[in-house]
């Protein structure tokens, strides 16, 4: 039997929050449990918290932050990990990535971005560049930056957990024709968003039965309740604020199909790799294609339950936190891994 890991992330948890259960660290550390390995999780903002006197994230980063690395690094020196997972969660930066090399020079160092433009994100591909490995949710022009800064960096899926992530048998209070969470995103001032993302919600948003959370004057949903709103939803719409990336996709779609609802998906490069039209779930092209589709399918039930039925079926058998686990740990030891869309 392969020795057992010890593997050390640096997060920030939001185990205090109604995010948690979003949280794709939680779910990944469960594969790496059940593939025999063993986990600490080093939550680096709550750690700010939990030390500083001014709950002020520019005061803490000025006068705190040398005192959770130093924290962080006594918890290095006690596990001696031989992989450091991190994040890039607030307040970490370069200084901190060379303190974990400092503290354990054996460990093998990756990190995870699963964010658009991480260049215009404070030194994201700076810090990337000082580790081992960089795994992103994307395979296009956003991890290409981190190739091009030097570090070896391969595309890694979203991912669900199917322990919590399924269909639930939901009261009509939860029940929708059409359902969207998140922004609306129509401002593009900051980043270049796709125009028909803001047209489609706008006009979804019209419909009478149409529900939405943290956008139009919505408000968020949070813990379980997010699984009971996509399990009571017909359709669910997914749309990227970006549609042009290789691979790129919202975490959006992977709690849509996990939850066992029929997905519309704005088609992105290499699409059918992850999940095929017409099988796992539907894509359109237009906002015109989109309206189109999800007229037919809600005149359709047979067709649409049977298209999220396998959709919920394949998130569940290639995207879980112990499969991606496994990929990952593929990558570590041998620089790739082998799945369907390699």
């Amino acid at each position: 039997m392969a020795r057992c890991k010890r593997i050390f992330i640096v997060e920030d948890t939001k185990q205090f929050t109604d995010k948690f259960l979003f949280n794709g660290i939680r779910k990944q550390v469960k594969g790496f449990v059940r593939l025999g390995h063993d986990v600490h999780r080093f939550d680096y903002g709550g750690a700010f918290w939990k030390v500083a006197p001014v709950k002020s994230k520019v005061l803490s980063r000025k006068w705190v932050k040398y005192l959770v690395d130093e924290l962080m690094v006594k918890q290095l020196k006690y596990y001696q990990p031989d992989i450091v997972f991190i994040s890039f969660a607030n307040f970490i930066d370069v200084e901190t990535i060379a303190l974990i090399r400092e503290a354990v020079p054996d460990a093998f160092l990756y990190g995870f971005d699963g964010d658009a433009w991480p260049d215009l994100r404070k030194e994201r591909i700076e810090m990337g560049s000082k580790l081992d490995l960089m795994l992103a949710t994307n395979d296009g022009e956003w991890l290409d930056m981190y190739r091009q800064a030097g570090v070896h960096s391969v595309f890694m899926p979203n991912l669900c957990d199917p322990d919590y992530e399924y269909r639930y048998d939901v009261s009509d209070e939860w029940k929708t024709d059409i359902l969207f969470t998140g922004k609306t995103r129509q401002d593009s001032k900051k980043y270049p968003i796709e125009p028909s993302r803001y047209e489609i919600i706008r006009r979804v948003s019209e419909m009478k039965n149409s529900t939405f959370y943290g956008c139009l004057d919505c408000p968020r949903i949070g813990g379980i309740d997010y699984q009971y709103a996509i399990s009571g939803a017909k359709i669910a719409l997914s749309i990227n604020a970006i549609n042009d990336v290789k691979f790129y996709h919202s975490d959006r779609l992977t709690h849509y199909l996990a939850c066992g609802t029929f997905v519309l998906a704005k088609r992105v490069p290499g699409s059918d790799l992850l999940f095929a039209d017409g099988v796992h779930l539907k894509y359109f092209d237009t906002a015109e294609e989109f309206f189109e589709l999800a007229g037919w399918y809600l005149k359709h039930e047979d067709e649409r339950l049977k298209i999220a039925n396998s959709g919920m079926e394949r998130v569940h058998a290639e995207f879980s936190g112990e499969k991606i686990a496994k990929y990952t740990l593929d990558v570590i030891a041998n620089g790739k891994y082998s799945a369907p869309w390699c």
